[in-house]
């Protein structure tokens, strides 16, 4: 049996997020990206400012422009 299943696997992107400071900031970038890809996971490393989505098919500027309605510069 033959399928045209075209769907890509989930893949993982990362940022660099600038301005996030404390677990609220944390909490805004998590809600910014599952508000765009219910299904992703997040990963924040505040110290460094990376943040890591998981399990996404959606487009990286979709991702980046979420964090960014957040008020936080996203690294290109």
């Amino acid at each position: 049996m033959t399928t045209n299943d075209t769907t890509q696997p989930a893949s993982t992107q990362l940022f660099d997020v600038q301005g996030m400071t404390c677990g609220h900031c944390e909490r805004a970038v998590t809600q910014a990206v599952q508000s765009a890809d219910p299904e992703a996971t997040v990963r924040i490393d505040r110290s460094t400012g990376r943040v890591e989505v998981g399990n996404t098919n959606t487009p990286r500027a979709t991702l980046a422009a979420a964090i960014a309605e957040e008020g936080y510069t996203v690294a290109p």
